[in-house]
């Protein structure tokens, strides 16, 4: 059990019976008031996010939610196909809801994090950085900094990301895919 005041970013709790991740949390106390902690929790199962304000006198249980590696297969039609890494026969299927953002990213035969809650795996969890290969990127024009000198390009999953103009298609990149931005190129074409 986790009192109010425990109820703090990236932990994993039970609420109204559905494993939710806190996103951000506030404890504030206003004139002659108990102190509250008011929260953003983001639910596991459909990604839907609320606001919540818990008192001194609540408790919530801490969700229990284990880790696996899973190894991603592929995608068809809004199905994306993983399985054990240790035994490629055991397949399963995750939605898009599932999935999320994190589809953008989402490399064929790449280990990553799957999370648990009752045995069933409800999201992923991707490597902070990962190093992509460049499929798409327009010419850089010299003198062309009036935007910050930034252009965007293509990624080999189809994702899109502003890079420094000195990147070109061939290149391997890397990526901060939890804020969709570029970090560095790690091999010249």
């Amino acid at each position: 059990m986790l009192n109010y005041n425990e109820i703090l970013p990236r932990k994993f709790i039970v609420f109204e019976n559905e494993p939710y991740e806190v996103m951000s949390s506030n404890t504030a106390k206003k004139d002659r008031q108990k102190p509250v902690n008011k929260t953003k929790l983001k639910n596991l199962l459909n990604g839907r996010v609320v606001e919540m304000a818990f008192h001194q006198s609540d408790k919530v249980d801490e969700a229990d939610i284990s880790k696996r590696i899973i190894k991603y297969l592929y995608s068809n039609k809004g199905e994306f196909w993983f399985s054990d890494p240790k035994n490629p026969q055991n397949r399963f299927q995750l939605e898009e809801d599932v999935i999320g953002d994190n589809a953008l990213f989402l490399k064929e035969n790449n280990e990553l994090v799957g999370l648990a809650f009752n045995d069933d795996i409800i999201g992923i969890s991707l490597p902070v950085k990962m190093d992509f290969r460049v499929t798409e990127a327009p010419p850089g024009i010299k003198g062309n900094t009036a935007q910050g000198g930034t252009k965007v390009i293509t990624l080999e999953t189809g994702a899109t990301v502003s890079t420094p103009l000195f990147i070109n298609e061939g290149d391997i990149v890397r990526i901060n895919t939890e804020t969709n931005e570029y970090v560095e190129r790690v091999e010249k074409k």
